[in-house]
């Protein structure tokens, strides 16, 4: 299984949101540039995730992105979701039915029950973490002066 770095960078963009003032926005740019993400490349993982609902675009000379959704009710799940998509990890390609030579009725694969389990498994420990969670983490003192650098930053890039 590998994972696109869009998902991390999405939950990071969200991050940087999160310290957003009410009615301020963050322009896309200024959040790519913050990323060191391609800002054409960037846009299109923002477009997935106001299709989520997780973010709002705001338009014009003084618009840029806002959560749309508490911190609290936004998963890492969810976000995963806005850049992956719904598919599963697994699916079989017969190997076992061609080795036996198995007919249609008898073919089976050994994996496919595990895989299921792991897959459940992966999904529910990314349901139970939140951004509010992720936010919390980031905030304790061992990053303290490093968010005060960000918290400066992000005054200077939003739009009121």
């Amino acid at each position: 299984m590998h994972m696109k770095t869009g998902v991390e960078q999405s939950v990071y963009a969200i991050l940087l949101l999160n310290m957003l003032p009410d009615k301020a926005v963050l322009p896309g740019e200024a959040i790519s540039q913050q990323l060191g993400a391609s800002a054409t490349y960037f846009q299109k993982l923002l477009r997935k995730l106001v299709s989520a609902d997780l973010i709002t675009s705001v338009p014009g000379v003084k618009g840029g992105f806002k959560l749309k959704k508490k911190p609290n009710d936004i998963r890492i799940y969810d976000i995963y979701l806005a850049i992956e998509g719904q598919q599963t990890l697994y699916s079989s390609s017969g190997i076992l039915n061609d080795m036996l030579e198995l007919k249609k009725e008898d073919q089976c694969c050994l994996l496919t029950d595990l895989m299921e389990e792991a897959e459940s498994s992966w999904k529910s420990v990314l349901k139970r973490e939140t951004v509010a969670s992720y936010s919390d983490e980031i905030h304790k003192d061992r990053f303290k002066t490093k968010m005060e650098s960000l918290q400066t930053w992000i005054n200077e890039k939003m739009v009121l």
